[in-house]
């Protein structure tokens, strides 16, 4: 009887041999065609950045809620208000702040898109190219603001910023999978602030008035901010007088595209069927 097995590719091997003793090891990081030692090596990430103001302002997200792990995406926006990104400094100051391993809270930070990787412009345009958006001209205003905005014949990118990150008047520029704003289409955002009915002519000079320094007014919601500004606000950290507060948050938030089925409901007296109560199914208790 044979001493060698066949496989089903038809080679053999000697008996009791697995195919993995018989193949040498290979120095992954040695034919690795970029640097790959930070694969390897252990590193330390500087958090001088994040000042005794922003431990204050973690431990104040992290009262808010019954387990600390919840403060997360909080605290992330925390972070991009210092950072203007997450970095890899970020993500383990937020880790230390939450006692989570630096894994799970990268496996956070790079799940949402609205956690960038690279440090944002003054102002993120984030421009609209999901389905309906789309065929009405979204894709054209994506083209046209890449390539109004490129430099050197190349058109600016996904991501890709114009201008010396977080400085005045840079400006990076991304689609985005539905801001859900379809009765308003095409629509984009600065700073998560909606800018609806938009034309590649109008996106233009909307992002010259950005480099000028100006904050057009949006056509709903707050008045215009900054990037960093808007994290902090979406980390829940407001001012508190309550006149700069409302000055910071009231705008108008309905269009009348948003309200014309309501209002063709009251002017001609609709009214939608009494509710009424359905027994539901019995559920087998387990």
């Amino acid at each position: 009887m044979s001493s060698t097995g066949q496989t089903y590719g038809g080679s053999s091997l000697g008996a009791g041999t697995t195919h993995q003793e018989t193949v040498p090891d290979v120095d992954v990081t040695g034919i690795s065609p970029v640097p790959a030692g930070h694969l390897v090596e252990e590193s330390s990430a500087d958090l001088s950045i994040f000042g005794e103001d922003i431990v204050t302002k973690a431990q104040e997200i992290v009262a808010r809620y019954p387990q600390s792990r919840s403060a997360l995406l909080p605290m992330l926006h925390l972070v991009q208000s210092v950072e203007g990104k997450v970095s890899q400094s970020g993500i383990q100051f937020c880790a230390a702040q939450l006692d989570l391993s630096a894994a799970e809270v990268s496996a956070v930070a790079t799940f949402y898109t609205m956690y960038k990787r690279k440090t944002c412009g003054e102002h993120l345009v984030s421009v609209c190219t999901n389905t309906l958006c789309a065929v009405l001209g979204g894709d054209a205003i994506y083209k046209a603001l890449g390539e109004h905005l490129g430099e050197g014949g190349k058109r600016l990118g996904h991501n890709e910023t114009v201008g010396e990150p977080g400085a005045p008047g840079s400006i990076t520029l991304e689609h985005a999978e539905c801001l859900a704003a379809c009765d308003l289409g095409p629509v984009l955002q600065v700073n998560y602030e909606f800018f609806d009915n938009q034309t590649p002519e109008s996106a233009v000079a909307l992002v010259d008035a950005l480099r000028a320094g100006e904050k057009p007014q949006p056509t709903r919601g707050a008045p215009l901010r900054d990037f960093r500004t808007a994290e902090l606000e979406l980390a829940g950290f407001w001012p508190e007088d309550e006149v700069d507060y409302r000055s910071t948050v009231d705008g108008p938030s309905a269009a009348v595209e948003t309200l014309r089925g309501a209002k063709l409901a009251e002017d001609r007296g609709w009214t939608a069927p009494a509710m009424t109560d359905v027994a539901l199914p019995e559920v087998e208790k387990k």
